[in-house]
């Protein structure tokens, strides 16, 4: 007895060491990350990386928050896309993901069997462009950014296998209580796939959070960029500028010390400010994370 609990706490201490091990791994990074971004480039050139900086220099957050109102309509974009789009997929989601998880569902082969067919299978990227510029015309609108991550097969199938576990017993009783589709749905089937929403609807929000491609696509002007184009936008100029010999030489001859740019801080305070405010929204959303995330992968 004495031997199995010793070899059952030498099992837990492995464990711990392994999950401390794992979050050091994922904490260093990002707190170097904000250590280089209060760095100087020539701390960084002279004495490397480092988690606390030699002597703090702002200089790249200046840089970023050097035309506020610009960085302040790109977050409200971003927020107005994650806050639309996130809640529409999710509806969109579970209703086809419910719709496919019923067994009595007459249709339920041939529908799966379109959904999988698009994760393996896309039109291209020309067909992709001249729908959303030709039929359905949303170029320059909030709806470029919304409508491609709507809806995903992976999402589907994973609400799929979230919803096949609830009992067949509970809908059949639902409706000897009279309860229509629509209302067993919303009032039962709803309610019980909460981590799976909870989970998905995460994903969806850090998609539409992340995404800048479509507004590269289908963006002409300044006024609907997203803060992930803008800050690309941004990285891009300072590399074209500190890249361009000319350009290089003019600041030396004005008198300007070019090792003062910040090029890499600027790069790391980019990510700071990309990611932090979801980073407020994670912990909200963690209990039922890991949840969802484990049943829907086990039935999927």
């Amino acid at each position: 007895m004495k031997k199995k609990n010793k070899k059952s706490k030498l099992v837990s201490i492995c464990i711990h060491i392994t999950f401390l091990i794992t979050c050091l791994l994922i904490i260093i990074p990002f707190v170097l990350t904000i250590g280089i971004s209060i760095s100087s480039e020539k701390d960084i050139y002279t004495y490397g990386y480092r988690i606390i900086p030699k002597n703090i220099d702002l200089s790249a957050y200046k840089l970023l928050f050097s035309a506020p109102e610009v960085i302040v309509n790109s977050y409200l974009v971003t927020i107005l896309v994650v806050v639309i789009g996130a809640p529409l997929g999710l509806v969109m989601t579970a209703m086809i993901g419910y719709v496919i998880s019923r067994k009595d569902y007459r249709y339920k082969k041939i529908l799966t069997f379109f959904v999988v067919f698009t994760m393996l299978f896309s039109g291209g990227m020309v067909s992709y462009y001249m729908t959303m510029t030709k039929v359905l015309h949303v170029q320059n609108s909030l709806w470029a950014l919304i409508l491609p991550g709507l809806v995903s097969a992976y999402y589907i199938i994973l609400m799929r296998g979230f919803m096949s576990d609830i009992p067949m017993e509970i809908i059949e009783s639902s409706k000897i209580d009279g309860a229509s589709e629509i209302k067993t749905f919303t009032k039962i089937i709803l309610p019980l796939s909460k981590p799976a929403l909870a989970t998905i609807g995460l994903f969806m929000a850090f998609n539409y959070w992340n995404e800048w491609y479509n507004a590269l696509l289908f963006m002409d002007g300044n006024k609907l960029v997203p803060l992930q184009l803008l800050l690309v936008r941004m990285l891009n100029s300072v590399d074209a500028m500190t890249s361009n010999p000319q350009v290089l030489q003019q600041m030396m001859m004005s008198g300007m010390d070019i090792s003062t740019i910040p090029t890499l801080t600027l790069r790391m305070a980019t990510a700071i400010v990309a990611v932090g405010p979801m980073l407020l929204v994670f912990p909200f959303f963690q209990k039922y994370f890991t949840k969802g995330i484990t049943l829907g992968s086990v039935k999927g």
